[in-house]
């Protein structure tokens, strides 16, 4: 196997210490595959944002120097952006190619450590109802606006601007009631209540730090043309084609793990749109590109067996992918009816087929390297027996002519909306099918383009919806369960809880969600999550699948790729090409 090993390191994690540079261990020569428990739309707010950290790199061997210049193609799966601020929305096409020219505040690493970035320090009030920020006096943007304390004013102003349509970055940011200028280099930020993950939020590059200069044209024109202090800007963007990237020769703010400092290696990046799987790893077999996401189980299989080609595959942190039972109409308001059928369907097996055993099983809510992720086997365990009694107990006992159960002339059936970009595709949903017949459930799979699938979602008009929630923390369950995010976060219907649970049950679930993210104690923190997962749990308010995974395959000459902490997004920062 040539899957490269993730090298990991630790790193500064308080306010008062000092940046170490020193580069993070390689991994040229290591053969085996990233460990799953390390590994993980456009359009899609589905798919919007992304705890435990991810890093991982293709170093190159020992003797080899990194050589400057270059162009790199890049050939993404995932939608294309509609906008290149990952402000506006919040989903992780944006996060894959804004990690290349935005950056935030702070760095958090593989074990959800807080540490500095473009901020140099900060500090908590004593009732951490404020929080004051410094940020380093030495850094400005590709416009060459200066880094600031007003810098921060304006970039959560810009994000809690109705006008700006952000989900992701709003949510993040909740809390923050207003920013107040202290110094030149230093804002206060208060809050309405405490934040234990207010940090965390603001490692992440859904929360990043823009020029205000830039900002102060508005978000149509900043969707065009972010500016940011990472290692590219954005020169051009041919909508349905590709994004030109291009080095910052000014860049000098690299992360805590990056193996070199200055600027970057590669001279350009061109982001190419391709979204058709076969197509997309047929140019990378030809050399067309050289480095592709959403690798496919069979491709990621044949790209081991070709000596010019190499894989990295790595977690991402937040909810799992998974299927997301509407509780608001339908069979799925009763519980006993959503655990039958999380009971009925066959996952291992499913996965097994169609992705080869190459992602293994989730059995928690949380990405299983998401800080206080709780693995829970026994809840979702198929147990066909079991779906049986509870379908009895809730009333379905007769069956019609083709097997399925009734109940006062009623099959008993559900929906599932799918569509290309969120991760579980329809073979999967057609075993799940298949399996649920057998205990007399009914689904039904309706395929959808990106635009019907979100009018659908957005209008309750499913039984189940596949999606996943990219987030650093295990704050990710208080956006996705706690009924307060129901309702619409955004004109246009998005909303973040998409299981849509009330009353009581749905009661004590906010309540320890709500105490989790307040309390001052990081021991408390964990045993409120943990409770509150198994809350969620005895809900059945989704089947867990597998971690969200960043799936790279690229050319064999292609150096120092890596997956950058908090979030798994790749970096090519200290990415060369071997070619001479």
């Amino acid at each position: 196997m040539k899957n490269r090993q993730p090298a990991y390191r630790d790193e500064p994690t308080s306010s008062s210490r000092a940046v170490d540079r020193t580069p993070a261990p390689t991994a040229k020569n290591l053969k085996k595959r990233v460990p799953f428990a390390f590994a993980a739309v456009g359009a899609l707010l589905a798919l919007t944002a992304c705890g435990g950290a991810v890093h991982a790199d293709s170093a190159s061997g020992p003797g080899s120097e990194p050589v400057s210049g270059g162009t790199l193609v890049y050939a993404t799966g995932d939608t294309e952006p509609a906008c290149l601020d990952p402000i506006v929305s919040g989903n992780v096409p944006q996060a894959l190619v804004s990690t290349q020219y935005l950056e935030p505040l702070f760095f958090q690493d593989e074990k959800g450590e807080i540490g500095p970035w473009l901020a140099k320090s900060w500090k908590w009030s004593n009732d951490r109802l404020a929080l004051d920020i410094t940020v380093r006096s030495d850094v400005h943007f590709t416009d060459g606006q200066q880094l600031n304390a007003e810098t921060i004013i304006k970039n959560v102003a810009y994000i809690k601007d109705p006008k700006t349509l952000s989900s992701t970055g709003i949510l993040a940011v909740e809390k923050v009631a207003s920013v107040e200028k202290i110094d030149e280099f230093t804002a206060r930020l208060h809050l309405s209540e405490p934040d234990n993950a207010l940090l965390e939020h603001f490692a992440q590059v859904w929360v990043p730090i823009q020029s205000q200069k830039a900002l102060a044209r508005g978000a149509e024109a900043n969707c065009l043309s972010p500016v940011g202090t990472g290692p590219f800007k954005v020169e051009s963007w041919s909508k349905q084609q590709e994004v030109v990237l291009t080095r910052n020769n000014e860049y000098h703010t690299p992360s805590p793990t990056a193996a070199h400092a200055g600027p970057a290696y590669l001279e350009k990046i061109i982001w190419r749109f391709l979204p058709d799987h076969a197509a997309r790893f047929a140019a990378l077999q030809s050399g067309e590109v050289d480095v592709i996401d959403v690798l496919q189980p069979q491709n990621a299989v044949a790209a081991d067996a070709d000596p010019a080609l190499d894989t990295l595959i790595g977690s991402r942190p937040g909810h799992v992918v998974n299927l997301t039972l509407n509780t608001t109409e339908g069979v799925f308001t009763d519980v006993r009816v959503r655990e039958a059928f999380v009971r009925s369907v066959d996952v291992d097996a499913a996965l097994k087929s169609i992705f080869m055993s190459t992602v293994p099983r989730s059995n928690s809510v949380l990405s299983s390297i998401t800080k206080f992720n709780r693995q829970n086997p026994e809840a979702y365990s198929t147990d066909v027996a079991k779906a049986n009694r509870l379908l009895d107990e809730a009333g379905w006992t007769a069956r019609d002519a083709e097997g399925y159960r009734i109940k006062d002339g009623v099959r008993l059936s559900t929906t599932a909306i799918q569509t290309e970009a969120v991760l579980v595709p329809v073979s999967v949903l057609e075993q799940f099918q298949h399996s649920a017949k057998a205990v007399g459930f009914e689904l039904v799979i309706s395929q959808e383009e990106p635009a019907s699938f979100n009018a659908k979602r957005y209008a309750w008009e499913y039984g189940l919806s596949p999606l996943y929630y990219t987030k650093n923390s295990p704050s990710v369950l208080n956006i996705v369960y706690d009924s307060a995010h129901i309702p619409s976060v955004i004109k246009g219907g998005y909303h973040a809880n998409n299981n849509g649970l009330t009353g009581p049950e749905a009661q004590d679930i906010d309540k320890a969600l709500r105490l989790a993210a307040t309390t001052g104690s990081e021991k408390q923190r964990g045993q409120l999550y943990a409770k509150a997962q198994q809350l969620i749990d005895k809900q059945y308010l989704s089947l867990p699948i597998f971690d969200q995974q960043t799936r790279l395959g690229f050319r064999s000459d292609v150096e120092g790729v890596k997956l950058l902490s908090p979030l798994g997004m790749p970096t090519f920062y200290d990415t060369w090409l071997d070619r001479s």
